[in-house]
């Protein structure tokens, strides 16, 4: 595991393209090319089959925050034009400190304020057309039904206010319903906040809740008492504040939450709201602080020098092509974070189309473990790039390496990963806190699946002579349920054992666990057998293009560029690459080779 590292390389732990990484915090589901890292640069035509990208050509990394500004209540301006303001919902049980939160974000935000309740009254009152329709299922006694409340809040929504300030929904949508009715109008936010709070807790305030009726007042008996006798005793109980009607109004919230959040799951935020107001809002501000950053960064696309709306932002067309020199070692920060970027675009787009089992396999030289310039360091940079993509969306990520495995004197741990968890915990995160409120580190077992984590990460989980991992990825998989769990270069395959028990028993039902995990990212250089030097080309695969095929030319002027020869809808076996290379086509495989003009 020796690395060639001159002491004019930059360091593997610092993030490339500027000192110190400061993403941190979460914000809303984006598409992978609006995540916080600069975007790569579309093609200039709408494919290119020769990629000629020079490494040192990648584009610099542009500041994070620019174009936008986070509207803060009276004094913002409108925002610029084509710049999207907020969109927040929020919702929370009776007493978890909602209305409170709404007033924060508002205060802060500028955005205007949307409650159903207070739209009904608006509504009946200014006798519109909504308003009268309301108002008869009111004089009735009836629920105003789903498609009326509906259509208020829509009305709402289109006005010019809205339109410039943005919207902060409150308790709205309630059902299944009306989080379609909107969806199917796209009317989506940024991010859906739920202020969790215990029953229990929800219960004493509002059994607690005590109203002035002189000046609307709320107090609370044992958190908020009155200030005098006077004001003391003319406190009354509201009627819904029972225990019976608070234990109803929460079963009620509750299936309601059951039933419009898996429409939200990606945009969901859980808030822990049994904590100070301030501190709530702190993380609530964290996150929309996010958003903004986030759209700002998308509005800095690279478009070579056309029109946004002429750029093709398709996956393929706005790929620059393999870097260059790539066996000089070590990788310079350009080719690293070229990489990384790559791995990350890739597996958000898995994610987003729901893909839950995922590994990455990319080994370039420095991260090919059977090389002699093999760096740990790069190996962790990349984990930290793709858990933080996802901690700008408000995921909890859980980055997880094996322990020791086995017993006694055969205990340990494959030299690969020694060292791994305490490299994760010395590296630098960013400025803004990830580490230990959205970035958390464990290990590879059912143990370490807690309710709070959104997904997990497994740095290179492997087996050791004798041992296997697999029982405890299964484990942990078992236990994560539905939440994406991502591998990052696995070494899945049975070791010896002196007994031979590892490679027999069980083996099939290894293996088949194994090859659950979807490949979303495939990288790696084509040498000759037995060889590391020339390289020949290199496959690639970015979910969800097909696995291509490139030929390494050299040019007259020394430089040299990777040719695209071949595609394949499943993973080439080395008779096709062979075929590939030499110009021949497979009939027993689907393949397109496509005409690059060099054969």
């Amino acid at each position: 595991m020796a690395a060639a590292s001159p002491t004019t390389a930059s360091h593997p732990l610092a993030a490339p393209g500027h000192p110190r990484r400061c993403p941190g915090l979460p914000a809303r589901r984006l598409a992978p090319a609006s995540s916080c890292r600069p975007p790569l640069a579309a093609s200039s035509s709408s494919f290119q089959a020769v990629s000629s990208v020079s490494a040192a050509a990648a584009p610099n990394p542009k500041p994070r925050g620019l174009g936008l500004r986070c509207r803060a209540a009276a004094e913002a301006p409108p925002p610029a034009r084509g710049e999207a303001p907020l969109k927040v919902m929020i919702s929370g049980a009776p007493a978890s400190g909602k209305g409170t939160q709404c007033r924060m974000i508002v205060e802060k935000y500028g955005l205007v304020h949307i409650s159903t309740g207070d739209l009904l009254r608006a509504e009946v009152s200014s006798g519109t057309e909504i308003g009268k329709k309301a108002k008869e299922y009111m004089d009735n006694g009836k629920l105003v039904p789903d498609q009326v409340v509906t259509d208020m809040v829509v009305s709402r929504l289109s006005q010019p206010d809205v339109q410039e300030r943005g919207w902060l929904l409150d308790g709205y949508p309630r059902s299944f319903s009306q989080a379609q009715s909107l969806e199917s109008m796209k009317i989506r936010p940024d991010i859906f906040i739920v202020l969790d709070v215990p029953d229990d807790t929800l219960i004493d305030r509002c059994v607690g809740r005590r109203l002035d009726p002189v000046t609307g007042k709320i107090y609370h008996v044992k958190n908020f008492p009155p200030e005098n006798e006077e004001i003391s005793s003319r406190l009354i109980t509201r009627s819904d504040d029972t225990f019976e009607k608070v234990k109803s109004r929460l079963e009620t919230y509750k299936q309601n939450s059951e039933a419009i959040l898996p429409t939200y799951s990606e945009l969901l935020n859980q808030i822990d709201g049994n904590r100070p107001a301030e501190v709530v809002f702190q993380e609530i501000d964290s996150l929309l602080q996010k958003i903004c950053d986030n759209v700002s960064t998308n509005k800095l696309t690279e478009t070579n020098g056309k029109s946004p709306d002429s750029v093709d932002t398709s996956s393929k067309n706005d790929w620059r092509g393999i870097p260059t020199r790539l066996n000089n070692i070590p990788h310079s920060r350009d080719i690293r974070k070229y990489f990384y970027d790559d791995v990350v675009k890739a597996t958000r787009r898995a994610v987003e189309d729901k893909k839950t089992r995922l590994q990455i396999d990319i080994n370039i030289p420095e991260l090919n473990p059977e090389m002699d310039v093999y760096r740990i360091g790069t190996l962790m940079e990349l984990v930290r790039e793709l858990s933080l993509s996802f901690a700008d969306d408000g995921k909890r990520v859980k980055v997880c390496v094996q322990g020791s495995m086995g017993q006694g004197a055969f205990a340990g741990i494959p030299l690969q990963l020694a060292g791994t968890r305490k490299i994760l915990e010395v590296m630098d995160w960013g400025d803004y806190g990830a580490k230990g409120t959205f970035i958390n580190f464990g290990a590879v077992g059912a143990s370490d699946v807690e309710k709070e984590d959104d997904m997990f990460i497994l740095i290179a989980p492997q087996n050791a002579v004798g041992n296997c991992i697999i029982d405890d990825m299964r484990a942990m998989t078992d236990a994560a349920g539905d939440r994406p769990v991502i591998l990052v270069n696995p070494r899945l395959k049975d070791m010896p054992a002196s007994s031979g028990v590892m490679q027999t028993m069980g083996r099939d039902m290894r293996l088949k666990y194994a090859a659950s995990f979807e490949t979303c990212y495939s990288f790696r250089l084509l040498f000759y057998a037995g060889s590391f030097y020339p390289i020949m080309g290199a496959l690639r695969m970015a979910y969800p293009d097909k696995y291509e095929i490139y030929r390494r030319v050299d040019e007259p002027n020394g430089k040299e560029k990777y040719v695209l020869i071949a595609e394949f809808t499943e993973k080439p076996t080395p008779d096709d690459i062979t075929s590939a290379f030499k110009g021949q086509k497979n009939r027993k495989r689907k393949r397109h080779l496509l005409d690059s003009g060099v054969f």
